[in-house]
């Protein structure tokens, strides 16, 4: 696959920040286009609508979560641990995708929610073999929503609302023994 053009990452690299940082309602075509530096003719030659970057974000995604679904499916540790592990955010690609493309299922995106269900059913078919039960699948995504969004609350802080390092792998292993 050819790489798309320069232009085009940054328009959604800052389509992506200003959803981040200051929501949907704030991600206009004018704005994203000031914040990528690109004319907003620079911005309509690649995306000639708000609709467009929401598909360029959402394409985004799913690239990401099939480059995440290959490194589950090749971790030493099992799909069970990598899920449960990666999901406390490191502002990664993917977790800023994730967020974003959040943002605007918020905001009344109907292909963001697919989008959204689509990863979360992408994730649930990679880990399934690798549990014994429903239950067991069960608590593994909740366990990782659990992280993902207590991470969005955690200012690191004296309340530590997401275990890291030791604990972290202590937790993973427990979810690993409970479920398999």
């Amino acid at each position: 696959m050819a790489r798309p053009p320069l232009a085009r990452e940054r328009v959604l690299d800052a389509f992506e920040e200003i959803l981040i940082s200051s929501g949907e309602r704030t991600a206009t075509l004018d704005a994203t286009a000031k914040a990528a530096s690109v004319s907003k003719g620079g911005l309509l030659y690649h995306f000639a609508s708000k609709d467009d970057l929401t598909a360029g974000m959402v394409e985004r995604l799913k690239h990401l979560v099939d480059d995440d679904l290959a490194d589950m499916s090749r971790a030493p540790d099992g799909p069970v641990a990598y899920y449960v592990r990666t999901s406390v955010m490191e502002n990664e690609p993917l977790d800023r995708a994730l967020i974003a493309v959040s943002r605007l299922a918020q905001g009344g995106s109907s292909t963001a929610g697919d989008a959204l269900r689509e990863t979360r059913s992408s994730w649930a078919d990679a880990i399934r073999p690798h549990v014994r039960d429903q239950a067991s699948l069960d608590l593994v995504l909740l366990v990782g929503d659990g992280l993902y969004f207590n991470n969005s609350l955690d200012l690191n802080g004296p309340d530590r609302l997401v275990p890291r390092d030791q604990e972290l792998r202590t937790l993973v292993d427990l979810v690993v023994r409970a479920t398999s």
